[in-house]
């Protein structure tokens, strides 16, 4: 796990929402310290929110023994309670992950299942802990499946309590029938580059607004 500094603020409204966090869940096959391009957009998006005065850590998922189940903590040295500690601490949750024949990867939907937890765990007004917190995408790959990956992610992330902003993912998916991975581009793509910061600034913004009036209860 990295944690990035967060840079003085370029936006003006930005110290009223400060100090926020965000956690990135980075969902790639690889290992570390192996190259990601799921970790390297991740990463880019962290600089992002650092620039809106959020803080950020990244947690490569598969370098943790994360339990298959959708409990809070499954035992025997299941790692998901002290992952998930992270994201209740935090504002903003990014999920990053690789797109596989066309589906987010194995990993991802493993968090996907385990966040199902949280549909059971409510604060003394009877809201979702999730409640308050914002939710972002980021999704590479070497073929078309980008919306379809973040369709999934918006709508189960959203399902277990949390907010998606507008225009609430950043991605890049290469020519069909290529191998070109994002992490070999020679520089960042300047429309990947203008999608990453305004889906930082949207996020910050929400999550500032969200962290100062949070969801009434029902």
């Amino acid at each position: 796990m990295s944690t990035p500094s967060a840079r003085p603020s370029t936006n003006p409204s930005a110290a009223s929402v400060a100090p926020l966090r965000a956690v990135a869940l980075v969902c790639t096959l690889n290992p570390s310290p192996a190259r990601s391009s799921s970790d390297l957009l991740a990463r880019q998006v962290l600089d992002a929110l650092a620039d809106q005065g959020v803080a950020g850590s990244t947690v490569r998922v598969v370098d943790h023994d994360v339990k298959p189940g959708v409990t809070l903590d499954q035992g025997d040295g299941d790692e998901w309670p002290a992952i998930r500690q992270q994201i209740i601490d935090a504002d903003i949750l990014l999920v990053s992950t690789p797109t596989w024949m066309g589906q987010h990867s194995s990993v991802c939907q493993r968090v996907l299942e385990r966040l199902d937890a949280e549909l059971s765990e409510k604060d003394d007004q009877g809201r979702l802990l999730t409640y308050g917190k914002v939710a972002i995408a980021a999704v590479v790959g070497n073929e078309d499946g980008a919306h379809h990956v973040s369709a999934v992610l918006y709508q189960c992330l959203n399902d277990v309590g949390f907010t998606i902003p507008a225009g609430g993912v950043s991605y890049w998916n290469g020519e069909a029938m290529h191998g070109v991975d994002y992490q070999d581009l020679p520089e960042t793509p300047e429309e990947v580059a203008s999608t990453t910061k305004t889906l930082a600034v949207n996020a910050a913004h929400l999550a500032g607004l969200l962290r100062g009036a949070n969801y009434p209860a029902s």
